[in-house]
């Protein structure tokens, strides 16, 4: 019998099949990174939503889906301190009665979250399907001159900075199964749209969206770095256990890497764009072995598709 792949060896393997000399950044990154004519980067990603592997309609709306399809896909944006210029949405829905009003009620979602993000929808497709997809291509740019940011910038001794606390989703869904909460951190999450651009111009040396659980994440920006790192401190949201805040998942929470001398800066610019003020979580070191919570080893903890 073939064992399950993870997803981290699968994309593995296709960067060696597709990799086009595009290294830099959309194979290893957030985003895809192409250079226009005019010098002005265009920022391009794409995700999905699947019924039954995402999401479970018998806990969300058709526009809860929508909202999380769009506000995922934009978070890759974030991630590299981008503005968004637009999105494609390609919508499948199963074939039967009422699956049209499926369909509008995803589109309203999304209507939603375009309107919150200012990314306007400008094309997309429609087609029938097994279940319910939902996959988002998001375009952006950097247009004040600046670059966007890898994964790839983080040096040792820079502080590592955290947008916001981690585990709501996973425990938004645990409270949805229970029937004792209305679930609103996995039903509507946002992507830190502001958060990224305002860490970009702040000196930020690398950045990843912790979306498939903060003790996953920070390991894939070490490895893309070169480097390690100790963290200190795992902020949980309210309600949220350790393991939900490591590993749950789901959370667009953005974590950066900035130099000791510019953090403080950082910060403060975060203060006057009336956001919320990063946490201090750890530290980057320069040692690629040491992956550290606290004093003891960090394992990778998080979501990651299992591939046959």
């Amino acid at each position: 019998m073939t064992r399950p792949v993870e997803e981290d060896e699968v994309l593995e393997r296709i960067r060696g099949m597709v990799g086009n000399g595009i290294e830099a950044f959309g194979l290893r990154d957030d985003a895809a990174v192409l250079e226009l004519a005019s010098g002005r980067p265009l920022l391009a990603s794409v995700d999905s939503v699947v019924e039954g592997v995402h999401v479970d309609l018998s806990l969300c709306s058709p526009g809860d889906v929508g909202w999380k399809a769009l506000m995922g896909a934009l978070s890759d944006l974030a991630a590299m301190g981008a503005t968004p210029l637009g999105a494609l949405v390609a919508l499948c829905v199963p074939g039967g009665a009422g699956e049209g009003e499926l369909a509008l009620g995803v589109m309203e979602g999304v209507a939603e979250a375009s309107a919150v993000a200012g990314c306007s929808v400008v094309g997309g497709d429609v087609s029938q399907s097994g279940v319910l997809v939902v996959a988002v291509t998001v375009l952006g740019t950097v247009g004040d001159g600046g670059a966007p940011v890898s994964r790839s910038g983080a040096r040792p001794d820079d502080v590592l900075l955290l947008t916001g606390p981690c585990g709501g989703s996973a425990a938004g869904l645990r409270i949805l199964r229970a029937g004792t909460g209305p679930g609103v951190a996995y039903r509507r999450p946002l992507a830190r749209l502001r958060e990224g651009q305002v860490a970009r111009r702040g000196g930020a040396h690398a950045m990843i969206d912790v979306s498939d659980g903060l003790g996953l994440d920070l390991h894939r920006l070490a490895d893309a770095s070169g480097v390690g790192f100790r963290l200190d401190e795992v902020p949980a949201a309210v309600g949220a256990t350790l393991d939900e805040a490591l590993g749950g998942g789901e959370d667009y929470e953005l974590l950066l890497a900035v130099s000791a001398t510019d953090a403080d800066g950082l910060v403060s610019a975060f203060e006057e764009e009336g956001l919320r003020l990063p946490a201090r979580v750890g530290t980057v070191m320069a040692d690629p072995a040491l992956r550290l919570l606290g004093d003891g080893p960090l394992e990778r903890l998080g979501w990651q598709h299992r591939l046959g």
